[in-house]
């Protein structure tokens, strides 16, 4: 009589010891894979972030000054490099985000680094290298610069690490005040601060490697001034290079779509793609 259910429960026993195993083998073969484009712990948490896609967040920071008047706001993407990747994109006839956009496909286009224009020719102030070919002179003794390569994108301070003819780039872009020196130092200090306020855009790398586009449209912040705020932040920078400013800056993303519009068509930007 107890045979036929001591039988039963073994099997039951045997059915559940099986399944557990095998969600336990889809955990661990999954996990590295799905580790890759999460939301970040502090996504999870309130601190201001929002997850727009996998390995993308988005945030916006409102500025006070001392009278609690709002003054500005920077608008901030993050995003982790193993699920985007970044290229640097040149034309010889200046372009809206939105045709950029259109003729790249990027996921996210941003403003690039100054330039000059002669004979209605425009060529970059500073290293430019696309599609591993490079134009421009590199910055001596100043200056960040964008390094991307078959591993992902770097920041550098070209002080510390300068330009090397020989490494294998795919794509660069130099652009300069550095903000955030490396390991989170000021880079912009009082001594240099010109009073001189005006829309801004800078590129950051924080501790953990991922990048970060930083729009301030309102023309609030002075160098200084926006080099003491990112220091001193929550974000966690590594390095934080400033890029053309005033009626260069401007941002397009694609999805969810959002645009902060430069005032002048580009002829130099950052492209961003989903990997």
């Amino acid at each position: 009589m107890y045979k036929p259910v001591s039988r039963i429960l073994h099997i039951l026993l045997l059915v559940i010891l099986l399944g557990t195993c095998g969600s336990s083998i889809y955990f661990i073969n999954q996990e590295p894979n799905a580790a890759r484009c999460t939301p970040t712990f502090d996504t999870m948490l309130n601190t201001g972030w929002s997850l727009l896609q996998p390995g993308l967040e988005r945030r916006v920071i409102r500025i006070y000054d001392d009278q609690n008047q709002h003054v500005e706001s920077l608008h901030i993407w993050r995003f982790d490099q193993n699920c985007f990747r970044m290229n640097v994109a040149y034309d010889e006839t200046p372009k809206s985000l939105e045709t950029w956009q259109s003729d790249t496909n990027a996921a996210i286009v941003l403003n690039g680094g100054y330039y000059s224009v002669e004979n209605e020719r425009y060529f970059p102030d500073g290293l430019t290298i696309v599609h591993g070919e490079a134009s421009g002179r590199s910055y001596d003794g100043f200056g960040g610069m964008l390094a991307i390569n078959e591993s992902g994108a770097e920041l550098r301070w070209l002080v510390q690490q300068p330009y090397n003819s020989s490494e294998p780039l795919q794509a660069a872009l130099q652009s300069f005040p550095i903000l955030v020196r490396p390991g989170g130092g000021l880079g912009f200090g009082a001594e240099r601060e010109n009073h001189v306020s005006a829309r801004r855009t800078v590129i950051g790398q924080d501790r953990d490697g991922r990048i970060l586009f930083i729009v301030a449209p309102q023309g609030y912040f002075t160098l200084h001034q926006l080099s003491v705020y990112l220091t001193e932040s929550d974000l966690n920078l590594d390095i934080a290079v400033n890029l053309d400013g005033g009626g260069s800056t401007g941002i397009l993303v694609a999805n969810p779509r959002e645009v902060i519009p430069p005032t002048r068509p580009l002829p130099f930007v950052i492209l961003v793609y989903a990997r």
